[in-house]
């Protein structure tokens, strides 16, 4: 981002900040993009008062900025997408740990930051998305076992650079080791379906959308996606995206007694470490934890929640229960920069 882009970005919430110095307000920053957050933050303000203030980037910008602004800065919280992302904020300094929250009964320890640096407020799980006309369920079983001859060239997945990647492999790590995970990545990026062009490497294109459009197009056998972008196509207004995941099966990797789960990511949230507003984060957190707001995360985003007796959207619910890697999500956030390394080893790009 340009240094211009960030000065007017910073200006407006000065301004604004200034605007409402009669007015409760939280400042928030966040890497997200679901109309669903601004309906919640809405609500907040509507129930307590507080008026939540957004400054919406990517994370790498977001992150960035912050360190920039040091105790300047007037974020209050930021709000990520993936433990990875997370802990990242966690080894720069850029979080405070919080004293107290209230639903936490309702929240497995795992995926809640170690030291409280922060806590999921919505889960994703990584799952197999499959064509059953070509496909027979029965053929798939684990993550593992995609690195195996018969998923030669069949293997959709988007980039190594993305963090919903580098935490699956860090999660593979954690669970296999350095030495099984990286022979695991040679046979798993040996099975990649995507090519470029012109060198004939392995070279995944696309989001995670694009890879369900690769099995549909019949490029590849099988797609690794987060599991609320296939609700999301479901339920699009783009109906060549509705097609396509009409048309594919989820499958949940990795359910025998003897293994591990299906693995799960957050999106999470931090107190910044010099936010200025803390009772006022803290409240928001608290009321974005409460079952109503879980509630709503899980019906207009397809998103697991992260309360354990708050129930998964019906679609979600019809894919049926499974079994959810338990891995620390802190553990695994500290793992993502080694796993990136074993992937650009195995030649994932």
């Amino acid at each position: 981002m340009k240094p211009s882009t960030l000065g007017i970005i910073a200006v407006t919430l000065v301004v604004v900040a200034g605007c409402q110095s009669q007015t409760a307000f939280v400042n928030l920053y966040t890497d997200r993009h679901y109309e669903v957050d601004q309906t919640l933050f809405d609500t907040f303000k509507a129930q307590t008062g507080i008026q939540v203030n957004v400054v919406k980037l990517d994370a790498d910008p977001l992150l960035t900025r912050l360190e920039t602004e040091g105790s300047a800065t007037e974020a209050d919280l930021i709000f990520l997408a993936d433990a990875g992302r997370l802990g990242r904020a966690k080894e720069k300094n850029l979080l405070k740990p919080f004293s107290s929250l209230d639903h936490l009964d309702e929240i497995a320890p795992y995926l809640i930051d170690e030291s409280q640096h922060w806590i999921g407020l919505t889960k994703r799980a990584r799952v197999l998305v499959y064509d059953p006309l070509r496909t027979n369920p029965a053929d798939l079983s684990t993550y593992e076992a995609l690195a195996t001859e018969p998923w030669f060239n069949k293997i959709a997945i988007r980039s190594a650079s993305h963090v919903y990647n580098q935490s699956l492999v860090a999660s593979m790590i954690l669970q296999l080791g350095e030495e099984t995970t990286q022979a695991w990545l040679n046979g798993f990026v040996a099975n990649f379906a995507t090519r470029d062009l012109f060198t004939g490497s392995k070279r995944p294109v696309g989001n995670d959308r694009d890879q369900a459009k690769a099995v549909y197009n019949r490029l590849a056998e099988v797609a690794i996606m987060n599991s609320y972008y296939f609700g999301r196509m479901l339920f699009s207004e783009d109906a060549g995206e509705v097609a396509v995941a009409e048309s594919l099966s989820v499958y949940f990797p990795n359910q025998d007694q003897d293994s591990f789960g299906t693995h799960i990511n957050v999106s999470g949230v931090g107190l910044t470490k010099h936010g200025k507003r803390s009772e006022a984060a803290i409240a928001l957190i608290n009321f974005l934890l409460a079952a109503s707001s879980q509630r709503v995360f899980a019906d207009a985003n397809f998103e697991y929640p992260i309360r354990q007796d708050v129930s998964p959207h019906p679609l979600l619910a019809s894919w049926g229960e499974f079994k959810e890697q338990t891995l620390s999500l802190s553990a695994l956030a500290a793992k993502t920069q080694q796993a990136f390394t074993l992937m650009a080893e195995a030649g994932w790009q």
